[in-house]
């Protein structure tokens, strides 16, 4: 049996019929940069993820180069992220020329570890701690960081915080959504993200009024009015048709969740029945609103040739991330070596993402268990 790593094709045929109509009603009133229907999305978005502002942008990569941007950071700044999550958090830290600032993962949640950055920041020199502007928590997988101690931190050190909550949207911290708790977040609407849009897509959230303003400004080549320009922004802007997809999904979003919940807790229970607990070790539900964009096993002998094996077998499976950032070419100028983050550079050697969306069977899940149990016994 074959189970692709993510059949986006399954959730279509659910939506069709809404999708092409409010395809049309685009195309029919040609209005294909932001507009009613991005404004619309925007309203929405706030909602769900309870914030009184969000802006639509380009893309996720965006959404984070221009929270950075409408934060006054850039070059001489500093900003505190973790080395283990995709490029574009570091990249756009360095895009708008300020130094990305590693602090090594918690192995249980592969977040930013709390305890870490409190040793981080006492080791840091004082021209070091001064250039720290800003702190950039990533909610990996689906599941916040630990944001309590994280805030904390910012507060004592006025930190902007900015939170890379891309793969998060509807998790929670504490009975708090992903992107309310910081001064941003940024979310990314890539097809594959458990909110996709139709392509590229993105937003940015936020509590204030003042900053607000600024993101929508600043998208628009810092423009306001028209043709007059109170700053250098870029072209950020959202299509119509994104949105409007977005918006239609999000109906859904909550369904989709708990259908992804449903089949993290199958997983459990199959890799129990298998016995398998003792070579594969399963995600653990730190927070407690865990929507798993990814469904993250972490294998201690053999990664690859366990992915190899699964993939001869037509089982579908990613590996999120092989290269830590500070071990990535593009960053040598940082200084870091190998071992400076043991604990990230670990999962990116042991950690392998199974399909979980919510289409899947229970025969499918039982064959990915099924062919990762064959492989054991190999």
């Amino acid at each position: 049996m074959n189970v692709p790593l993510l059949d986006l094709k399954a959730q279509y045929q659910t939506i069709r019929e809404e999708i092409r109509k409010v395809v049309d009603e685009i195309c029919d009133s040609q209005y294909f940069i932001l507009g009613p229907h991005v404004e619309a999305m925007e309203a929405k978005i706030a909602a769900y993820c309870q914030t009184p502002h969000a802006v639509g942008v380009s893309s996720g990569s965006d959404a984070l180069i221009i929270a950075l941007m409408a934060a006054g950071i850039g070059a001489g700044d500093a900003v505190i992220t973790t080395p283990y999550t995709f490029f574009a958090t570091a990249g756009a830290v360095a895009r708008v020329g300020a130094r990305p600032l590693f602090v090594d993962i918690d192995p249980v949640s592969y977040n930013l570890d709390p305890g870490a950055l409190e040793n981080t920041v006492a080791a840091m020199d004082n021209g070091t701690r001064a250039a720290v502007k800003a702190i950039l928590p990533v909610h990996l997988y689906g599941q916040c960081a630990d944001m309590d101690p994280i805030l904390d931190m910012a507060r004592r050190h006025n930190w902007v915080v900015i939170e890379d909550a891309a793969q998060a949207i509807g998790a929670e911290y504490k009975g708090r959504r992903a992107g309310s708790m910081g001064d941003f977040g940024c979310f990314s609407f890539f097809p594959s993200k458990n909110l996709g849009a139709f392509g590229d897509g993105g937003v940015v959230t936020t509590t204030s009024a003042e900053m607000d303003q600024r993101l929508r400004m600043l998208r628009m080549h810092g423009m306001e009015p028209k043709y007059y320009h109170r700053m250098i922004g870029g072209n950020f802007r959202l299509d119509a048709l994104q949105a409007a997809v977005v918006a239609l999904k999000l109906d859904y979003l909550d369904g989709w969740t708990s259908g992804r919940q449903a089949n993290a807790a199958a997983y459990r229970r199959l890799f129990q029945e298998a016995g398998l607990v003792q070579q594969v070790q399963l995600p653990v539900e730190v927070q407690n609103r865990h929507i798993y964009n990814q469904f993250v096993i972490r294998v201690t002998h053999d990664r690859d040739a366990l992915r190899a094996w699964l993939g001869e077998q037509g089982i579908g499976t990613e590996v999120y991330y092989p290269v830590p950032l500070h071990q990535q070419e593009c960053f040598n100028y940082l200084g870091h070596g190998d071992g400076d983050f043991p604990l990230s550079e670990q999962a990116a050697t042991q950690s392998l993402a199974l399909p979980i969306y919510p289409e899947l069977s229970e025969a499918q899940l039982a064959a990915v268990v099924e062919r990762i149990g064959a492989f054991y016994k190999a």
